[in-house]
């Protein structure tokens, strides 16, 4: 896995958005959201034509976390019906809606530590990728991270 950030440099006036409840990316200049509802309302607000790259994180929340710990790292399978919480999968399909709806499309990458959620969300944004004829570039990437106790207010980082 490389880190994404000695594969590209950030392209003036855009956006990058990096979607994880825990960790904060120890390079600045990425935008981070929490949760679902962060991630749709910053990027509604924000406009995808102004947005370069969005990195995903799939374990969003403690139940998520559960389901994580007590399947997929021991016996790789993933229930969708024991996460109460919307999970970045749930992110991945509402990027896809708006790009079938005509918003612009913009480069994916996932970092999410859970291999069974990773594959997922790399998979559905492949695949419209494909249908779309473009790039299947959706990889999963490693980005320089901390955990911190308290993040900054204005999630600018």
């Amino acid at each position: 896995m490389r880190v994404y950030t000695e594969m590209k440099q950030k392209t003036p006036g855009k956006t990058w958005i990096y979607l994880d409840d825990v960790r904060v990316p120890t390079e600045r200049g990425w935008t981070l959201v929490k949760n679902y509802e962060e991630f749709v309302e910053t990027i509604t607000r924000i406009g995808l034509e102004n947005i370069e790259l969005i990195s995903l994180d799939h374990d969003l929340g403690d139940t998520a976390m559960a389901e994580y710990f007590n399947n997929v790292h021991t016996n790789f399978t993933l229930d969708y019906n024991n996460i109460t919480e919307k999970t970045g999968m749930d992110c991945a399909k509402w990027l896809v809606e708006q790009w079938m709806d005509g918003k612009p499309v913009c480069q994916v990458t996932v970092h999410s530590a859970n291999p069974v959620g990773s594959a997922n969300m790399m998979g559905y944004i492949n695949n419209y990728y494909m249908n779309a004829h473009m790039s299947q570039s959706c990889v999963r990437v490693r980005i320089p991270h901390t955990m911190p106790s308290k993040i900054d207010e204005g999630n600018r980082l």
